[in-house]
This record gives C-alpha cells, structure tokens and sequence, in this order.
C-alpha cells in the first residue's frame, strides 16, 4: 500500500497513492505523529457503500472526475472538439520531494495527462497545483483546472472577505450547508472584493479559538474559489483561474500549469492561519530583509501640482521629522496635469521638471532619504502620444474598445510591441533616475481584455505583467515595488512573489483602515502593508480623528505619512518625529513577531497585537472603534505570551496619547506600569481605561 505522509508545522497531510486512480487526500490537519499505522488509517476511512449509490466507494482525488462517480464540481473541466470529456486518470508515478510528492497520472483514451505537486513546509503551510499536458494531435480547449481539499464536516461554518474601494476586504460568515458556495472575480485582477481566503471552521472560531482550514490562489487575474458539501461527498475547498471560452487552448504537447493553492490548518482559530502565511512569506528568499524605511508619499500632499521648491520644501520636512524614503506620485511624466491624458507616455515633462528629475532627487538623496517613483504602467490614457500612435495596441475587442474608467484603457502587452516599448521605458528611467522604490499602480479593472485577435487575454495579460516585473527585478536588483491597485486591488501571492510590499487602500481614514489592515493581515505581515498617517481630515471619507490615533493605527504596518507636512505646526511636527522614532525603535519587532488578536467580547473594540517570536517582548493595542455598550470595559487579556515570563506592561505614549472617557484611571495606570506573568495577563487580563470612540491605546510588554 503507498500512502504519503507529509508532516509539518504541527499539521499532517496523508494522501492515498495506491492507485490505480489518482492519489486522494485522505486526511489534512492535525499533526497525526511519526509512528502512523498509515494501513489502519487506511482502512479506518474506507466508507460503506450505499444502497441506490454508485457500488464502489466514490474517491475524492486530487483531481475530481466524473468518470468514476462524482457529483460534486470536477476538477478538470475541457474537451477537445466534445470528446475527452470526462477523463479518468491512472496513476503512473509517485516520487517523493523535500516536504512533498510530485505524482503523474494519465488517460491514454483521453490523451491527457496530469501532474500534481503538494510541498508542505516548516511552517505547515501546503502548497498544491497541477499541469495538464495534452498528448493528442488536435487541440484541447481547457475551461478550468482546479485544486480541492476535503475539509471534515465539523468545519461547519464558512469566512471569507469581500468589499469595494475604499473599504476592501471586510469579513462575512455562513454556514457551510448543502451546496455550492462559488466566489468568482473578474477582474483582470484580484479585485477590492477577493476572498482572500476562504476558510471553514467549527462553528463559533475565532481569532484564537477553534478549528480552521484556509484557501488561497496565488494568481492575480481572474479567478474563483469554492466551498461545496453534498449528501454524498465529502466537504471540500477548492480554488482556480477563471478562464474565458477559449482562453487557454492546448495544442500538441502543450501544457498548462494551474496557479499555486496555499492552504493552511490552524486548530487555535484564525490567528494560526496568519502564522502560517506569515512564517512562510518571510521565509522567502525575495522577503525584504532591509529594515521598512519610513516613507512619505506625495499624493494626497500635491496631488497633480508638482513645483520643485515646493517639493523640496516638503523633503525638508520629512527629512526633519526622520523620513526616510520620499515617492514622487502621479503628475510628473508629459502632459499629465490631471488624470485625463498623458498615461502611457512615461517621459519626464519638460514644462514642469525642465532640467528633469534630477534637482529633486539630489536634493532627496542629499537629506539622506530614498527617492521613489509613482507608474501605471499597464494603462494608458486615450489621450496620450502612445495611444495615438499606436492605437492597436489597446486591450480590447477589435474595433470596440473596453468601456472607459477613470479615463483609462489597458495596454496590450500580450502584443511583443507593447511590451518591448514598455520594457524600454521602465528600465531607462529606473537607470537614468536614482530611484529606490516604485509605487505600481493599477487603477482599473480589466473588463473586456482581448488581444490583437479577439481572444480573451486576462491569462496571458497577467504573465506578461509577472514577466515584466521579473525583468526589471532582475536589471534592478536595488529597486522595491509596491503593489497598488486603486488601494488594495492586487493584493496576492502571485504578485507578491515580485513585489515588496501592498498598498491596503486608497483611504488613509485611521477607522477605516483598522478593519481594512486587520483582514489583510490575514494573509500578509505587517511589513508587507502599507500604512501610511493621513491628514486630520481624510480625503476619503472628510472624519476627523485624532494624531494619536492616525498614529496608533499606522504603526503595525510598513509606516509611512500622506500628508502635506508644510502646513503642520511646530508642536505637531515634535510629535510626529516622536513617533517616527517610536517606530524605529519598535520595527525590529512588529515586522518579525507573531501577530495576535484578542477575542474581545465588547463589539465596539478590538484588541491586536505583535508578540516577539522568543515571547520576551510585545507591544498590543486596545481600540475602541465606537460608542461601547459598557459603562466600563471588562479586563482584557492579551494572548501569545509566554506564560513562563513575568512581564512590565506600560503605556506606550504616541502622538499625545488617547483621549479618555473617565474621572479616574486603573491604579496600575497611575502608578506608571504593572508586573505581571503572561499567564496571568493571558487569564486574568488587565484593567483599561475608558476610552472614547475612534481611539487607541498602546501597551509595550517588556521583561520585567
């Protein structure tokens, strides 16, 4: 009997590879132990046979097939001219790797065959996918190949995420009852509204409680993800590229590899689903290892009225207060004075910058700051030279282009011409301009896209994107790139196996961004988040909140400000470089730890934190989003420590601190700190204050 146990990160994955069919994940979960009697287990799960049921057991495999009885979504889904339908797989090879198994099955009637790789990694994350190969002599027209999961039945209740611009990735919960529930995004991108991650838990999980199983695709085009249960199959997750009709057809010998599933098993709720991603992300060796500089960006400081004595006055500030990246945002490429015209023709303006780029960035690098640099590259504006010149190379059915937004069609660069002239303009500019970092903007979805034939090109739109940004990586090994989308469009593993960090959101409103910085870390580690400090008043959403709690909420992320810092007061400008230094001081930490979160009982707060992988230190942060129902808040205590280590808890004073709600504050407050173990903060919890809505207050944990 082959069966292939793969262990890791305290979860195991037992996959029955005895043939003749594809191997079947039998289990994926809780670690089952080195010595498994792997034939027992085997035998345990082997089901009755129904009455008035298929008379063999039916199989779950890696690639459900209706051929052998199931009824549920099959896992590979094409024809070639209507035949090969509905092929059934033999089981070929199975060939063991470092943490995985790489097996090969094939239908020699069909002429199809299929590779699947699973790696499960230290960190117990698995990463699944599959390659068709077509073997006949005509072509097969390929509609979906998708990576499925069995969850067991006690994960009963499904979460996944979903939003829009300006306020993405917000959390909804059902149960997982008889059905199909079907995600699709489409896109061209991953969307303000992606999944994320689709997860089933036992009923009532929380952040720190209860069983979850986690899926993820790492692709940035479109895509679909699933949960489906029936009276005769088992629970599975699953996750695949959407693709149009005809969008990826297989001659001869061609293949097709699916994007990467990312699943994750946690048995101490949702937290132990981001340790996972987040120990795995930075394990990577493109991970940023530099210490995330603090940025300034300068766009919602100038918006499209770029003047060089006005933004090197504004350098100077930042500079003073110990910003250390400054990013020139949009308006400084021809004729782009507002967002109308001028995408597509990257060439520095000479009306406004007449001696170029080059004053700024040496009056940047002479402060002793990094110099970055705002593109869209993928869109153009009608209104452009390029788009003039060369108006086939436009993404869109011939002779009707997409329909408009904000101004922008999408450049074609499934066309080799495109692409070349694109290519060449990026690398002459990120060689001619000392540029650090560039922020990649990507303001549209991709509605209609088709190449030069008509063709449906999202798929192939979304290689030439990951190539280009793969050149330039490789000319330009110094440069960081942020993924933004109008916000938080793109935010997935596939982009992020070529960027450095996201852009969460278009909106810098502090309420806001507690709920969109929370569910993106989800996935993602704080130093992979943009969190920039806004003005006093959002440009988003016109709220008004406090400094302290601007500043509370950007800390746990990659820090930055997004704000004209010429119009701030002396008194303001101490504070922010107070709390510049704060996150200096404390970034070693937040961008290494673990990231916890309490499972506060008050609906009007949140509790969130960074505990340091040894458990000696941690800094956490008690929010209180709205008015509570309380006249006072119960103790909170603060999960991930160690409970072997006695702790000094203080309030970690930022921006002027919270305004609070009370005549008097907790004893221990007044008395400057308390020492307590992690056990008793993690059982018996801690008295706050009271604070008012929109306000946050930050605790650092030292030994005591």
């Amino acid at each position: 009997m082959t069966v292939v146990h793969l262990r890791g990160g305290g979860v195991s994955v037992l996959v029955d590879a005895d043939g003749p069919g594809l191997p079947c994940v039998l289990h994926w979960g809780d670690d089952l132990g080195p010595d498994l009697a792997v034939e027992v287990v085997v035998l345990a799960l082997r089901p009755a046979v129904q009455r008035a049921a298929a008379d063999q057991p039916v199989p779950l495999s890696l690639v459900p097939e209706r051929g052998v009885g199931h009824r549920g979504r099959p896992g590979l889904v094409g024809s070639r001219g209507g035949l090969a339908f509905s092929p059934v797989f033999a089981l070929q090879a199975c060939d063991l790797t470092k943490g995985g198994a790489r097996f090969r099955a094939s239908d020699a009637a069909a002429e199809l065959a299929v590779e699947t790789e699973l790696e499960l990694d230290a960190t117990g994350l698995l990463r699944v996918r599959h390659t068709l190969r077509n073997d006949g002599s005509e072509s097969y027209a390929l509609h979906e190949l998708a990576c499925v999961l069995p969850v067991p039945d006690r994960g009963a209740e499904l979460f996944d995420l979903t939003g829009r611009w300006l306020r993405e990735r917000h959390p909804q919960r059902h149960p997982f009852t008889f059905g199909t529930h079907l995600r699709e995004g489409r896109h061209g991108r991953t969307g303000h509204d992606a999944t994320l991650l689709l997860c089933a838990g036992t009923p009532g999980f929380g952040n720190r409680t209860g069983e979850v199983w986690g899926v993820h695709l790492g692709w940035s085009g479109d895509h679909l993800s699933y949960a489906e249960r029936g009276p005769a199959q088992q629970s599975v997750l699953g996750a695949a590229e959407l693709l149009a009709p005809g969008e990826v057809v297989l001659g001869p010998g061609q293949t097709y590899t699916c994007p990467w599933m990312f699943a994750a098993y946690s048995r101490a709720g949702l937290d132990g689903i981001s340790r996972s991603f987040h120990r795995f992300l930075r394990a990577r060796p493109t991970h940023p290892t530099a210490v995330r500089p603090v940025v300034l960006n300068t766009w919602e400081a100038v918006y499209f009225n770029h003047d060089l004595p006005t933004l090197k006055a504004l350098a100077d500030v930042a500079a003073e207060i110990g910003v250390e990246r400054f990013v020139l945002d949009d308006g400084w490429f021809t004729a782009r004075r507002d967002d109308t015209r001028g995408l597509g023709d990257w060439h520095v303006d000479d009306e406004v910058w007449p001696h170029g780029l080059t004053p700024l960035a040496e009056h940047v690098t002479g402060l002793g700051m990094q110099l970055g640099l705002w593109f869209e590259p993928e869109m153009v504006n009608p209104d452009s030279h390029l788009v003039r010149h060369h108006p086939d190379w436009v993404s869109g059915v011939p002779g009707r282009p997409q329909p408009a937004w904000r101004h922008q069609q999408v450049l074609d660069l499934t066309n080799d011409e495109a692409y070349e002239h694109l290519l060449d303009r990026l690398d002459t500019l990120l060689t001619d301009v000392p540029v650090s970092f560039v922020k990649w903007d990507h303001n549209r979805d991709l509605m209609e896209a088709a190449d030069a034939d008509g063709r449906p090109s999202v798929h192939a739109q979304t290689l030439a994107v990951y190539r280009l940004l793969d050149v330039l990586r490789s000319r330009h090994p110094g440069v960081e790139i942020e993924s933004c989308a109008s916000g938080g469009a793109r935010v997935d593993l596939g982009i992020l196996a070529r960027t450095d960090r996201v852009w969460a959101s278009d909106t810098n409103d502090a309420l806001e961004r507690q709920t969109i910085q929370r569910w993106t870390g989800l996935l993602l580690p704080p130093e992979l988040i943009g969190s920039h400090v806004g003005p006093p008043r959002s440009h988003t959403t016109g709220r008004v909140h406090d400094l302290s709690f601007r500043v509370a909420t950007a800390l746990f992320g990659s820090f930055g400000f997004e704000w004209d810092l010429t119009r701030t007061a002396p008194d303001e400008r101490r504070q922010l470089a107070e709390a510049v230094a704060t996150y200096k001081r404390l970034r070693g930490l937040l961008h290494s730890g673990d990231v916890v979160h309490g499972d506060v009982p008050d609906p009007s707060a949140r509790l969130h934190g960074v505990v340091a992988r040894d458990g000696a230190t941690a800094v956490f942060a008690y929010v209180q989003l709205t008015s509570s129902p309380l006249e006072r808040p119960s103790p909170v205590v603060l999960p991930g420590l160690d409970p072997e280590r006695r702790y000094d808890v203080r309030v970690l004073d930022v921006a002027g601190g919270p305004r609070l709600l009370q005549r008097t504050e907790p004893p221990w407050l007044t008395a400057g700190s308390i020492q307590l173990s992690g056990q008793a903060l993690a059982t018996v919890g801690l008295a706050l204050p009271v604070l008012r809505p929109e306000q946050a207050l930050l605790l650092e944990l030292r030994p005591a």
